[in-house]
Order: C-alpha cells, then sequence, then structure tokens
C-alpha cells in the first residue's frame, strides 16, 4: 500500500512538472497570439489582460502592407519559404546520401571523414562568418536566393542524424536487392529513402525552421528590400522610432503559420521517429 501511494505521488508530481513546464512553453505564444488582436495602448497596459477586448483587424492588415504600404510582406515570405524549402531539401538529399554511404559501404578512412565532419559542428558560424561573406562577395551572388542558399546546402548535423539512423538498418534488406541487381542509387531511392521517413520528417522541419527563423546572414547578404526574409521583415517594426506593437505582433503570428502548417503535416512522422529508432537500436 505504502509503495503504490508513492507511486501515486510521483506520478502527480512529474504530472504537475510536466503542466508547468508546458505553461512556460506555451506562454510567448500565448503572448504573441492575444496581442496581434490587440491595440498597442492595451499590450503595454500593466497588468497585462491576457484576453482581447476585441480583434483588432487593423493589425493584420498594417503587418501585411509594410511600414510603407508596400505590401513586401509577401515578398518577404517568398523569399523565406524559398530558402527555407531549398535548405530543407538539399540538406535531407546529401545528409542522406552521405550519411547512407558512411553507415554501408566500408572503405579506408571511414571514421576518419566521419570525425572531421562532426569537427566542423564544434565551429561557431560566426568565425566563418566573415570568410563565406567574403566568398560571396567575390562570386557576386549578394541579393540572390543563390548567396540565401548556398552556404546552407548541407549540415554536419543532417550527414550525423542520417548516418545514425542507417546504421540500425538492416544490411540484408540491401544485400538482397544487391543480388537482384539493383544499383546502388536504385537501392537508396527505392529501399533506403521510403524507410527513412521519421529522420527525414525530423531533419525536413529542423532544416525549415532554422532558416525560417536565421536573421543573421540575410542581414549580411540581402541589402535589398526585395531579398530580406521574415525576420528581417519582423525586426525593421522594432527599428521604428514609434514602434507599433500590435502589428509587430500580427506580423510574428502571420510568419509563424508556415511553420506550424509544417510540423502538423509531418507530426505523425516526427513524433514517431523517436520511438522506430529507439526500437531499432534496441
Amino acid at each position: 500500500m505504502q509503495i503504490e501511494r508513492n507511486n501515486i505521488a510521483a506520478k502527480t508530481i512529474t504530472v504537475v512538472v510536466l503542466i508547468v513546464m508546458l505553461l512556460f512553453t506555451l506562454m510567448p505564444i500565448l503572448f504573441m497570439v492575444t496581442s496581434s488582436m490587440m491595440t498597442s495602448r492595451q499590450i503595454l497596459r500593466m497588468p497585462f489582460t491576457w484576453i482581447p477586448e476585441g480583434i483588432n483587424w487593423i493589425n493584420f492588415s498594417k503587418a501585411i502592407k509594410g511600414l510603407d504600404n508596400n505590401y513586401i510582406f509577401l515578398r518577404n515570405i517568398l523569399n523565406s519559404l524559398v530558402v527555407s524549402t531549398s535548405v530543407a531539401v538539399t540538406t535531407v538529399l546529401l545528409g542522406s546520401l552521405t550519411g547512407y554511404g558512411l553507415a554501408k559501404f566500408n572503405f579506408r578512412g571511414r571514421n576518419t571523414v566521419f570525425m572531421m565532419i562532426m569537427g566542423t559542428m564544434m565551429i561557431p558560424f560566426e568565425t566563418i562568418m566573415i570568410p563565406l561573406y567574403m566568398v560571396v562577395t567575390m562570386l557576386r551572388i549578394q541579393n540572390t536566393y543563390v548567396g540565401l542558399i548556398l552556404p546552407f546546402l548541407v549540415s554536419a548535423f543532417g550527414i550525423f542524424q542520417m548516418r545514425q539512423y542507417l546504421t540500425t538498418f538492416p544490411t540484408e534488406f540491401l544485400d538482397a536487392a544487391r543480388v537482384d541487381g539493383m544499383g546502388e542509387f536504385g537501392i537508396y531511392a527505392k529501399i533506403v529513402l521510403p524507410n527513412c521517413k521519421p529522420v527525414i520528417a525530423t531533419l525536413s522541419i529542423l532544416s525549415f525552421r532554422s532558416q525560417w527563423d536565421n536573421l543573421l546572414w540575410p542581414l549580411l547578404v540581402s541589402q535589398s528590400a526585395k531579398m530580406k526574409t521574415i525576420p528581417q521583415y519582423i525586426s525593421a517594426f522594432a527599428e521604428e522610432k514609434a514602434t507599433d506593437e500590435g502589428a509587430m505582433m500580427a506580423a510574428a503570428f502571420i510568419a509563424s503559420l508556415p511553420m506550424f502548417i509544417l510540423f502538423m503535416s509531418l507530426t505523425k512522422y516526427f513524433i514517431g521517429g523517436s520511438s522506430v529508432y529507439e526500437s531499432r537500436k534496441g
């Protein structure tokens, strides 16, 4: 009886801790959503009222029109979609190809190559940012999609994630396909990739999000308003002398929708990926 009471108490404490963590996680999101419907005066009022008095639709109108009423927001959304989608696709393709080679092919120096790739994860982006910018300048690809995408075509983390997942993939399936006369690229496209949906979904979400939120690199490469991305657009509201907090929150709310849609569309693979990975490890 005492053991059962201790178990109930432990479960109760766990649930309470998880609820508190959930509230802390959701609080900034709830603040963004409610503030996007308020006027600036209501947002700055203390104590803050979490329930808006009404939906202030003009915030969303200002967010889409922009500070100069030029509707550049739509172009910036397109820029972020193009860059984030391109980086996610190339990260998955190049990362899975490299990870497949490192996981399933035995060749001299394989571990050395893998450790060198992992070593690049220890280098902060800020240390290579200026050399990358100089390369982009010499290639004259500033203010282009190529300049925004090229440095992030493949990531060491993506290679690591794909390699770790594929090391648990049964080699017998690959050998059977080779016996049947299937080529390596056919094996990769028809056997490996279809069985990597959980890790592909996870890597796609993480890669897309990292570029969707990227502010530092676009600040260097994108000088013209037409080539700026969503983080630059939102930060422009804070640079104004008279900041419109309501419009800024509305812009942030609209900008978060693509990320939310992507996660919800891939959530069954994203959540299921961890259980599949753990079962294969076991």
